[in-house]
């Protein structure tokens, strides 16, 4: 769960006019930022974070532990979201465990040398941009999951109960949304190496081949999330691990999936300073005005 709703549930608490600014300003980047993650439209992520929190305002009160508060405030913003959901869908389809597999001609590029190379510096310097979209690229289902349990750090069992799905529900679609998020990253660089190739050589077409992976190989794919979130039976994990410490192409896919899990754990979006000023002032008043208490003139 993300420190700020801890901070903001104690700030409320004391009902004084400074802390409940600073706890609607918590929830304010909260409410923005997971928007951003699920819509990827400014506006109607700044519409929703506006609504979601003035509607929010009669519960802030009576709402006393963290947990709850975040269920609800994920719960209430996740249902806006999907009513101003837009028709653009980014192209996104849902693929098989097969289809998410690298190709050949990716895995020979997770086996190089992973010295920095020219695709790497355009990773890093671009970082945020090629996340974001390919957050957004992947299916709705499985988006909303990996941010909510990756992004926002809520457990399995809060990302259930604010999707309405059972747990196990939960893990198949986080583990399908994080290979889905690793392949979006992959083509964003391979069609920047294959743009910088084609300015330099004639184009041409070219039927990539992909081999079967071993059957080991498969089985550890379809179970890569449990394992690096350490849910797997410890004799199951010690079979993982022997595979993976005997596989060069697992260690390197799994390097590969664990760097895009945690560029999705440190994403971040901001709003407009001046526009969260204005609403932040605006929603203090009203929260003071419903509990009876006096609004400080600035």
């Amino acid at each position: 769960m993300r420190p700020e709703l801890t901070q903001a549930v104690g700030l409320l608490r004391s009902n004084d006019p400074e802390s409940v600014e600073q706890a609607i300003g918590l929830l304010q980047n909260t409410v923005y930022s997971f928007s951003m993650k699920v819509c990827g439209h400014r506006e109607d992520a700044e519409d929703t974070m506006q609504e979601v929190l003035y509607r929010s305002l009669r519960h802030l009160a009576r709402i006393e532990e963290p947990r709850a508060l975040a269920v609800w405030l994920y719960t209430v913003t996740r249902n806006r979201c999907w009513r101003m959901r837009r028709t653009n869908s980014h192209g996104a389809t849902h693929l098989s465990l097969d289809e998410l597999m690298p190709d050949d001609a990716e895995m020979s590029r997770l086996l190089r040398d992973p010295a920095p190379g020219p695709e790497r510096h355009m990773l890093k310097s671009e970082e945020h941009d090629i996340l974001q979209q390919a957050v957004l690229r992947i299916p709705a289902q499985l988006r909303i999951v990996l941010v909510l349990h990756d992004m926002e750090d809520l457990a399995t069992e809060e990302v259930a109960q604010i999707l309405h799905l059972k747990p196990g529900t939960v893990r198949v679609r986080l583990h399908r949304a994080r290979l889905s998020v690793r392949k979006e990253i992959a083509r964003v660089l391979e069609a920047s190496v294959q743009a910088e190739k084609s300015a330099k050589l004639p184009a041409r077409t070219k039927q990539r081949k992909t081999q079967q992976r071993p059957a080991a190989c498969r089985e550890l794919f379809s179970n890569l999330s449990e394992y690096l979130d350490g849910r797997v039976e410890p004799r199951t994990c010690a079979q993982i691990t022997a595979h993976i410490d005997a596989c060069p192409s697992c260690v390197a896919f799994l390097r590969d999936l664990r760097a895009a899990i945690d560029r999705c754990r440190s994403l971040e979006v901001d709003c407009d300073p001046l526009l969260l000023a204005r609403l932040r002032s605006s929603l203090t008043r009203e929260y003071l005005h419903l509990l009876h208490q006096p609004v400080p003139k600035k």
